[in-house]
């Protein structure tokens, strides 16, 4: 089933009015006078008092009582917004895009109204749990050129710092519920380490703490101002606070400046549950009656196909489907991986395996409680693998790497495998491209460390692809696909598919490979 989040109609809210006294036209004036009778009252009935009435008050609902997280952030707001230049600008550009926001809007809905109490609970301010909006869009998959990972954006080291553990399996700095956790410890540090500032520990956790502590430090040194509108830094930093203040001031008017910003529901919309082992993520949705998709996109953290061994093994589910996850795994006897037995063959090493059945060596060792790597011929394995093809777990780390390199763009595609010596610099020049696109173009940052056979897509510029020849090479005496391949700066899968051949086929001399290569780049002969 599709798992939609149903967006609620809006409650607008009014404040109190005062009434004044309504000032009647006597418009019977010229009327003939209406003269009453006289009435006899009777002795035995009291006389009645006129009720007085008593103006009400409209209620105003608490944030918390409102119907729309977006009005609930608005009304707690209390960052200063200057009339600058630069809160202008942002404000401006909110204005003129709005679809940002309402694509904002779609993704943060499972995950803001969870933020917010989290940011409330510490009563730090709500533009706080605005962050996510300029760090990443809300794309819980986020990826920068600096190595900054999730919806806060956060870097290894500090991720690390701050509790974030990353492996093979799991990167803490893109799980939900513990990056929120971090970057409110970290937020919270700023804040005490600048002496109460807020705008100074939001630039400080955009560029770093030593960055803004060193502009200050200037500044105070030259008889200059502090406050962040008068420090050096950065221009990523010197913008990153303005927008937040202009995102807020747009949230807050939205009637004002004619925006209107998808509501999303003031209520919790996830649970997080625990099964307390590893867990096949396929498995998993099928108990929760999701798509593996779906479960993936709430639980962004687990690289592959299935939760950490090691931990963490939580998971977010809907609200309304917990209680199916919960009774499903109680009906399939708490099973959260499915186990193959193998038979260790000559020449087989636990690291092979491992790559053969994309899991690790400490799964392996742990599923089979070795003690050491080593392993003899005929011993039987316990494996525990993947409910479904890998291809089917959409939004794992290989995946979304395969579908960014296969995505169309301008120029000639071609495929550069990784040598010794290589690094996006060196590379990028080879191919004349920017090493920083070309760290874009596979999902990487510039400063990664590339590894040697790693396969990297280069889209050469348009001009390049008129330097592609084809040409028919005669087979000689001792070559063979890979030599050839290697020869002519063209991948062997490219040489199979050129020439309708199987993957390990049999070439022979005299035989004629066609070959659609670089000649200023070609290293053949």
């Amino acid at each position: 089933m599709k798992y939609r989040f149903v967006i609620l109609s809006t409650l607008l809210l009014s404040g109190c009015q005062s009434i004044g006294d309504a000032q009647n036209t006597d418009i019977a004036s010229e009327a003939p006078p209406v003269v009453a009778k006289e009435t006899t009252r009777s002795p035995d009935k009291a006389t009645e008092t006129p009720k007085k009435t008593t103006p009400t008050t409209p209620t105003v609902l608490s944030p918390q009582k409102q119907d729309d997280v977006w009005q609930r952030i608005s009304m707690q707001l209390s960052l200063p917004v200057p009339d600058n230049a630069s809160v202008r600008r942002y404000r401006n550009w909110y204005l003129k895009y709005p679809n940002h926001l309402a694509t904002v809007a779609e993704r943060a809905t499972p995950f803001l109204h969870l933020i917010v109490e989290k940011v409330e609970a510490r009563n730090m301010p709500l533009e706080l749990a605005l962050l996510p909006v300029v760090e990443s869009s809300f794309d819980q998959f986020a990826y920068s050129h600096g190595r900054a990972a999730g919806l806060w954006q956060f870097v290894p080291a500090t991720g690390r710092r701050f509790g974030l553990e990353q492996n093979w399996w799991y990167d803490g700095r893109r799980d939900v519920m513990q990056s929120t956790d971090a970057a409110l410890d970290y937020l919270e540090y700023l804040h005490g380490m600048f002496d109460g500032n807020w705008l100074h520990a939001i630039a400080a956790y955009n560029s770093g703490e030593g960055r803004v502590a060193r502009a200050i430090r200037r500044n105070e040194q030259r008889g200059q101002p502090t406050d962040f509108w008068h420090l050096d830094l950065p221009k990523e930093t010197s913008s990153y606070v303005p927008k937040l203040i202009a995102l807020g001031d747009v949230l807050r008017n939205q009637e004002q400046y004619g925006l209107d910003v998808p509501e999303i529901p003031n209520q919790p919309a996830l649970t997080l549950v625990d099964p307390k082992m590893q867990m096949d993520l396929a498995l998993a949705a099928n108990y929760a009656g999701l798509s593996v998709s779906e479960l993936q996109s709430l639980n962004p953290a687990y690289n592959h196909w299935a939760t950490s061994p090691s931990g963490p093994t939580h998971l977010l589910l809907p609200n309304e489907n917990v209680e199916r996850f919960n009774t499903e795994l109680a009906k399939n006897d708490n099973q959260g991986l499915r186990v193959e037995r193998y038979a260790v063959k000559s020449g087989d090493s636990l690291s092979e395996i491992a790559a053969e059945y994309n899991t690790t060596v400490k799964v392996l060792k742990r599923a089979n409680q070795l003690r050491s790597s080593r392993i003899r011929v005929g011993q039987r394995l316990m494996i525990p693998v993947s409910l479904k093809d890998e291809s089917q777990y959409t939004l794992s780390a290989p995946q979304r790497l395969a579908a960014l390199q296969a995505a169309e763009r301008d120029g000639h595609k071609r495929t550069h495998t990784v040598r010794q010596g290589d690094s996006f610099w060196t590379i990028a020049r080879r191919y004349d491209v920017d090493y920083r696109q070309l760290a874009k173009w596979n999902g990487m940052s510039p400063r990664d460390t590339l590894s040697i056979g790693q396969k990297l897509v280069v889209w050469d510029k348009e001009g390049d692809a008129r330097r592609i020849r084809t040409i028919t090479y005669r087979i000689r005496q001792g070559d063979s696909l890979s030599s050839i391949a290697q020869r002519y700066n063209v991948s062997v899968a490219e040489l199979v598919k050129w020439n309708q051949l199987r993957q390990n086929a049999y070439i022979q001399p005299g035989q004629k490979l066609t070959l659609h290569i670089d000649i200023s780049r070609s290293s053949g002969s």
